[in-house]
């Protein structure tokens, strides 16, 4: 399969491809010079370059998140988390969709959040766009059925990324394993493990889902 994953530098992303391609696929992970998802006309650009290009897969995995309280948020932080988070990755659908109408076959996996499933201070824009991207999955499960694509959201809980490792301290980690009941953060290449079923050949009839990868954490 041809799959197409934006994101995959470092983290998520980056596992993502990494079990793709030990499964034998192809996969297509666009820098940012190549596709910048601020900035329209770049993303415009990539799909008029690539436009004979058939993708089998698209993973929407990069997305950024500005962390403010709602009356400190400034309008540029609003606006490029919406676009990188749900614009984007609605354009990139958009210009790349009837190929896979075309073989009436694919996978279309948008990467959402813990945070699009429960709350937390200071992620208002960030849990507004991850709502947003999996109001896109229940649309699209409907509207590309009918072409036997499949279309789910994937939502990780805390894992153990670069950033997360920038981020968040060891003794941080520790308290917020307390309130994980399988008493850890995922490694990366578990979340690989999710997506890679939801968008290859095992997958056959599970469409339109938001699928939780947090060992139990927004369950407590």
């Amino acid at each position: 399969m041809n799959i197409l994953i934006t994101g995959a530098s470092r983290g998520i992303g980056n596992a993502i491809m990494k079990k793709y391609s030990a499964e034998g696929h192809t996969t297509v992970c666009p820098t940012r010079s190549e596709l910048d998802l601020l900035n329209r006309e770049s993303i415009a650009k990539y799909i008029r370059e690539n436009e004979n290009e058939t993708f089998d897969c698209i993973i929407n995995n990069a997305g950024i998140n500005p962390l403010n309280l709602i009356e400190d948020i400034s309008d540029e932080d609003l606006y490029d988390c919406i676009q990188v988070n749900l614009i984007a990755p609605t354009l990139i659908i958009n210009g790349f969709v009837n190929g896979m109408k075309s073989k009436k076959k694919g996978y279309i996996i948008n990467i959402g959040s813990i945070w699009g499933v429960v709350s937390k201070e200071k992620r208002s824009a960030y849990a507004m766009s991850k709502n947003g991207i999996h109001g896109l999955t229940n649309t699209l499960a409907i509207e590309l059925g009918p072409y036997n694509i499949l279309v789910n959201t994937v939502c990780p809980g805390f894992t153990k990324t670069e950033l997360t490792a920038q981020n968040i301290s060891p003794e941080l980690e520790k308290k917020l394993c307390e309130d994980i009941p399988l008493g850890r953060f995922a490694q990366p290449k578990e979340i690989a493990e999710v997506v890679y079923w939801l968008g290859s050949e095992n997958n056959k009839y599970l469409t339109g889902q938001k699928v939780v990868v947090d060992g139990g954490f927004s369950v407590r």
